[in-house]
């Protein structure tokens, strides 16, 4: 218990380093006038701060793996939050390389968005199943999840390219997607807000519902009012909000109508985040955001963008068809299966493969390498969210 505190506590140290360090970051994009020494400090006080988080992040994933006795990506808390600390590993790494304050502005927040996405399940340490028994748990997952959080540096870059690109003062179908982008991530910062405020009132809310996976009747725990029960759920808590309606029995997934509750929960609260944004504003969130960009080269962005892939398309190859393959024949005595995650993992890869062959063969650079570093995201994203919540298979212990 003493190492679960030590690494609750070290977790929470990184998200609050990473969430500073994000403020001086900022300050390396102002305007011209700003003296050019002090963004130079900024970036350094910024680049130290997310070390120092890194570190803290590091002793977190090590004491959880002495207390629990396994490598912690078992389950989706954990692969999440080794997500997040990939992702910030990457944008280390590419710092110093580019030496680019801006790709921490946004880098850092993404980051610790996921950390706190991990936070809706449940941080408890359980005993492997038998087929995560295998030292090819941690070698399969960790570079699955390397590869993702190199890949999403790219569209870090990408984001930010579009952002100081694209013209903003007419409207048209590239500041509409752009500005669905900006809305998402909003949303996202909704789920964080809202989540928090509930977990610090307490709320607690108790449904009984039957499992058809296993035919027992099972009792979850929501941690937000209730819109959405599991399906044929019956609430048991008294004196908390009765649900508007069912979730739809099409959801599979352990706790799937506590989770779309959760998504439910997300699109208002970030919906109303971001009228109030749009409000304070008056104009589209990129285009609020463009004038502090164009001071950075976009030619570096778009390299950064290509140098991210082409880093982590291998690594990604690697862990996510190679390992995963010979774990897969080690565990059920086949290479290859239709489990929803290795359909995902191999549209994740050939969108990669298309994107360098666009990019080597045909020219595909600047805006439209941009597009599709924004497109690779939201792949891993959909199998990283929707896969878990929607669709069952295999992989379902997650």
């Amino acid at each position: 218990m003493t190492l679960l505190k030590i690494s609750s506590a070290m977790l929470f140290t990184a998200f609050m380093f990473y969430l500073v360090a994000t403020i001086f970051f900022g300050a390396t994009i102002r305007d011209k006038r700003t003296d050019h020494k002090r963004k130079t400090l900024a970036g350094k006080i910024g680049i130290t701060l997310t070390l120092i988080g890194f570190l803290a992040q590091v002793t977190y994933f090590i004491t959880r793996w002495i207390a629990g006795g396994h490598a912690p990506v078992s389950n989706l808390f954990e692969f999440t939050t080794f997500l997040g600390m990939t992702l910030v590993f990457a944008f280390i790494i590419i710092y110093f390389i580019y030496r680019l304050g801006a790709l921490g502005l946004f880098a850092l927040p993404i980051a610790m968005l996921i950390i706190a996405y991990a936070s809706m399940f449940p941080t408890n340490i359980s005993p492997l199943v038998p087929s995560l028994q295998s030292n090819w748990l941690w070698i399969h997952v960790t570079t699955v999840s390397l590869g993702q959080g190199i890949l999403s540096i790219s569209f870090v870059a990408g984001l930010i390219y579009l952002i100081r690109q694209v013209d903003q003062t007419v409207r048209s179908k590239r500041t509409t997607w752009l500005e669905i982008v900006m809305y998402l991530l909003v949303l996202t910062v909704g789920f964080v807000g809202i989540t928090s405020a509930f977990t610090l009132t307490g709320y607690s809310a108790e449904f009984e519902y039957l499992d058809e996976n296993t035919g027992n009747v099972v009792t979850t725990e929501y941690h937000l009012p209730a819109i959405a029960a599991p399906n044929g759920g019956e609430l048991l808590t008294k004196d908390a909000m009765e649900p508007w309606f069912e979730t739809p029995a099409w959801m599979h997934g352990a706790d799937a109508g506590r989770k779309f509750n959760t998504v439910l929960w997300s699109f208002i609260t970030g919906s109303i985040l971001y009228g109030v944004i749009r409000l304070i504003t008056r104009r589209r969130i990129a285009a609020a955001i463009q004038p502090k960009l164009q001071n950075i080269k976009p030619d570096l962005l778009d390299e950064i963008t290509y140098r991210a892939v082409a880093i982590g398309f291998p690594v990604f190859t690697l862990g996510g068809l190679i390992f995963a393959a010979i774990w897969a024949q080690i565990a059920w005595d086949r290479f290859w299966g239709w489990d929803p995650k290795e359909v995902w993992a191999l549209i994740t890869w050939f969108f990669y493969a298309a994107f360098l062959h666009l990019r080597l063969s045909r020219g595909w650079h600047g805006e439209k390498s941009a597009w599709l570093a924004i497109g690779g995201f939201a792949i891993i994203m959909f199998n990283l969210i929707a896969v878990n919540l929607i669709l069952a298979g295999l992989h379902s212990y997650a």
